[in-house]
């Protein structure tokens, strides 16, 4: 999957009409011609994300209810081709192993319901990831790194349990500590930041929440507090940004409504005026969606601003309902889980 921009525009179709609409099809066609760029210098400059777009265009597949978009077992060969003997994934053949890449490699094996097909590449396979993950654990304070070197953040640690919970390999890890370290992070506004004492920024605050809704602690989150500040993320567009002072972005359409279905405020933000406003930043004539209107298209704000869509309820039934949680189909977590959180 490519991470090449364009080549179509934010709101780059001839006038906008009277009632916008999500252009499902040329979203489609969008993400199946992601990989045919081979010819172009962007698709090799973005290889470092290549698993990563694996799973957010693939998601968006399934959110737009075509999960056969995607050639399934080309899909998972890819994956799997990607996998480390360490049990780690890295953005593609050839790449370290790193946190990120082996979060995106379970969530597309889960929704293409293919973990098993782990234990055929390598003895042990599931748990041979499992371990990966849990290696980069610090059993001193909790957190975790996204690699043999070191660095820390609340994405991993977030990653680490959303991929282990899914491989029902939790135990493997020291939830309390990880606990722990999450309410270390929170800020006196009611969000949480990258690190304790780190600014709260939107992003990090979904990773923060989620990772507390996994392991049954929401009862830590100041709801109204973070409500408040996460609702204050609307601008008069109608578009979200992640902090103050910053401009509005159709990722934050996940990264700030997914914490706030959470913890059950989705209604404190004005869901129509964001729902124009993402259906403003798609190109409905070469599909695809860009950051806001004007700029080009890509895969990432493409799946992230579906899946606002999503939890917006939008369109009465034209999406499958998105996991707030996992950022995955909610029929796909039923099936892994069991239960929605």
């Amino acid at each position: 999957m490519s991470l090449v921009s364009g080549p179509g525009v934010g709101g780059g179709h001839k006038g906008l009409p009277g009632e916008l609409r999500l252009a499902v099809e040329k979203h489609i066609e969008y993400i199946q011609s992601l990989d045919t760029r081979k010819d172009e210098l962007e698709y090799w400059l973005t290889e470092h994300l290549r698993l990563n777009g694996i799973y957010w265009g693939l998601t968006a597949c399934h959110l737009l209810k075509k999960p056969d978009a995607l050639a399934r077992q080309g899909v998972i060969d890819f994956v799997l081709s990607c996998l480390h003997d360490t049990g780690g994934f890295g953005a593609a053949p050839g790449h370290d192993a790193h946190m990120l890449y082996t979060v995106s490699a379970v969530q597309t094996l889960v929704m293409l319901d293919a973990v098993d097909e782990l234990d055929s590449r390598i003895q042990g396979g599931k748990h041979k990831v499992a371990e990966f993950i849990s290696s980069l654990q610090d059993r001193t304070n909790g957190t975790f790194a996204g690699d043999e070197w070191g660095e820390t953040d609340t994405r991993f640690l977030y990653g680490a349990l959303n991929a282990l919970s899914l491989l029902n390999m939790l135990h493997l890890v020291d939830t309390d500590l990880a606990i722990s370290y999450i309410r270390a992070c929170a800020n006196f506004d009611g969000g949480y930041g990258t690190s304790p004492g780190a600014e709260s920024h939107s992003g990090q605050i979904f990773t923060c929440v989620a990772a507390l809704a996994i392991v049954g602690r929401l009862d830590l989150v100041d709801k109204d507090k973070l409500g408040a500040w996460l609702s204050e993320r609307q601008l008069p567009n109608g578009g979200l940004n992640g902090r103050p002072e910053k401009l509005e972005d159709v990722c934050y359409a996940w990264w700030v409504l997914s914490p706030l279905a959470i913890i059950g405020k989705l209604h404190w933000i004005d869901g129509e005026a964001l729902t124009k406003f993402i259906l403003r930043c798609q190109d409905a004539e070469h599909g695809g969606l860009s950051d806001r209107p004007g700029d080009m298209v890509d895969v990432f704000h493409t799946y992230f601003g579906i899946a606002g869509l999503s939890l917006l309820g939008y369109g009465e039934g034209l999406l499958e309902e998105v996991d707030p949680v996992y950022s995955l189909p909610k029929i796909v977590t039923k099936r892994v889980l069991k239960h929605t959180i």
